[in-house]
């Protein structure tokens, strides 16, 4: 089976959405203790929990029209997305490492795509 672009497409997507649920879980970590009734008070979390469900539905439909070798690698694109969200909103710092590592990232996803 060939890797189809609408399943990469989504990947791309789920990728990003699912950032927003990092973010969400972050800044709900906040909130966090062992009292399930005031979790699900906690709708920074639940917001969270939603992305990732969301993002879910798009990785898994991916599925349908892709080779998993491919598009869970594209899975990792998430990581960029976190970092660069935490730079933006939450004003965290990053240092050349953090860079290389991103870079690394993403010629990974970049060879993994050219091999399909």
């Amino acid at each position: 089976m060939k890797t189809q672009l609408w399943a990469v497409l989504l990947v791309f997507i789920g990728t990003i959405i699912g950032s927003f649920g990092s973010l969400f879980f972050k800044l709900g970590a906040d909130k966090l203790n062992f009292s399930i009734k005031e979790q699900l008070k906690n709708y920074k979390l639940m917001l969270g929990f939603l992305f990732y469900g969301i993002s879910s539905v798009f990785y898994i439909t991916a599925l349908k029209g892709g080779e998993l070798s491919v598009i869970y690698p594209l899975v990792s694109l998430a990581y960029i997305w976190v970092i660069l969200i935490s730079i933006k909103i939450l004003k965290e710092n990053m240092n050349l490492l953090k860079w290389l590592g991103i870079a690394a990232i993403a010629l990974g996803v970049a060879f993994i795509g050219l091999g399909a």
